[in-house]
């Protein structure tokens, strides 16, 4: 039985990704960590929570040693839109902090799973059916942590054998956690809005079209690649990964199949904006799909079916 640390367990995947180790290991071998002094509710209770800034080597390595953790889940970062206005603090925690966490899995022989993004290519990367291997020139800072977290990811595995592994994860979309200031977080905030206020005002344009997926693919792709046997892994970190892809007016008009009422207007956000269009438009996953058997089980129409569902009754509930 593998003992699990998962770092920024309280950002938007750390939350629900906690809660599904959890419930597939046992709650006494998940240790979550965040930087809340304090754990959020749906953490509080069922296993070990921890304070932890990633930057504090000594700090990870004490936690590492105490709870004897094999398997390391790295989530803590800066997200994207929120990296970008704040560069300097956005390599300290992304880059130091996956150092920090390659360099206690190399002393404890632990396993890593690092996160990389859609942010990792450029815009002159293909955007469309944007292959496993091709350019990767990213124009904001978040970007550039993720593909520099690959290849330190890759160099720690040849040069130490550190069982480092990743997916390149499109926009993500949670009922659960509230967004962390991606420039997808659009996709999130539309369905509140459409609940509430049956009107949603969005920063990117009608037409941006990006890569989508609904958490609990992201949390079954985190936990399946981490499972599979390394002999089939002629890749290791960065795998492309996608669920469905669609444009603001697309999900838009998928909302209003179920709630007609429903509207939108456009306010772009210039830096947003910007980040978007330096991204794919859908990304070819077939590596995924060949060596480690990666099947996204929603798309566009279930997805929208299951947040409006849930957050309607969360919204109720409240």
């Amino acid at each position: 039985m593998p003992s699990i640390l998962v770092t920024g367990a309280t950002g938007q995947i750390g939350t629900e990704l906690t809660l599904a180790l959890r419930e597939r290991y046992g709650d006494d071998t998940v240790t979550a960590a965040g930087h809340r002094r304090e754990p959020p509710n749906n953490l509080a209770t069922g296993g070990p929570y921890f304070s932890l800034d990633v930057r504090d080597a000594a700090a990870l390595d004490a936690v590492v040693s105490q709870q004897k953790i094999t398997v390391i889940y790295h989530l803590a970062a800066l997200l994207s839109a929120v990296a970008e206005s704040q560069p300097l603090q956005a390599w300290d925690i992304n880059m130091n902090g996956l150092l920090n966490v390659l360099e206690c899995a190399r002393k404890h022989n632990c396993q890593v799973f690092f996160p990389s993004s859609i942010a990792a290519f450029g815009p002159d990367t293909p955007a469309f059916d944007t292959p496993q291997d091709t350019v990767q020139h990213p124009s904001t800072i978040y970007g550039i942590t993720k593909v520099s977290g690959e290849l330190l990811c890759d160099y720690y595995h040849r040069r130490y054998g550190v069982d480092a592994r990743g997916v390149r994860y499109p926009g993500l979309i949670s009922n659960q956690a509230m967004p962390g200031g991606g420039t997808t977080d659009y996709a999130v905030d539309i369905f509140y809005a459409a609940v509430r206020q049956k009107h949603y005002e969005c920063f990117l344009r009608a037409d941006t079209q990006l890569d989508m997926m609904y958490m609990p693919d992201a949390i079954t792709a985190a936990i399946q690649l981490m499972e599979t046997d390394a002999r089939r892994l002629a890749h290791r970190n960065g795998f492309n990964v996608t669920a469905m892809s669609f444009t603001p007016a697309q999900l838009a008009a998928a909302i209003q199949q179920h709630l007609p009422d429903f509207t939108i207007n456009y306010k772009v956000d210039p830096l947003r904006q910007g980040i978007a269009d330096s991204w794919p438009r859908h990304m070819n996953d077939s590596a995924a799909r060949a060596e480690w058997d990666w099947q996204p089980q929603f798309d566009l129409p279930a997805m929208v079916a299951d947040m409006l569902a849930q957050i309607t009754a969360k919204l109720h509930n409240a």
